[in-house]
């Protein structure tokens, strides 16, 4: 249950950067980059290839992680974990304020940390074998 759980933010993800960077292929004008930072924490700025290859690398975790493949559990990990150390930054830059960009960010940050505690325990690695 939880690691369907975690595939289908991840598929989600996937989705939503994929219509991110097909938008702005189209329509370059009306569609920001911005709206891809709480995912790509910087990346955004290289353009929409970066947002169509995120995508591509969060599918395929996603879909590898249905399918209970212990790489994609690997990979899972490592990209949460990631995505952790980069929104380090964000949260301290919103800590001198009490404001509700600061619980998004902290909010952020605890969802990726359960991700790694979730996929990280032997019972959950037991299904992947």
């Amino acid at each position: 249950m939880g690691v369907t759980a975690i595939a289908i933010a991840f598929l989600l993800s996937a989705a939503y950067l994929f219509a991110l960077g097909v938008g702005r292929l189209i329509s370059p004008d009306n569609i920001r980059l911005s709206l891809g930072a709480p995912l790509l924490h910087g990346l955004e700025i290289s353009g929409p290839y970066m947002f169509l290859a995120v995508a591509v690398v969060a599918a395929t975790v996603g879909f590898g992680l249905l399918r209970l493949k212990n790489l994609a559990r690997r990979a899972a990990i490592v990209l949460a974990a990631a995505g952790v150390v980069l929104l380090i930054p964000k949260v301290s830059a919103e800590a001198a304020e009490f404001s509700p960009r600061l619980l998004f960010a902290g909010l952020a940050v605890m969802v990726r940390v359960a991700i790694v505690w979730y996929l990280w325990q032997s019972s959950t690695a037991e299904q992947f074998h």
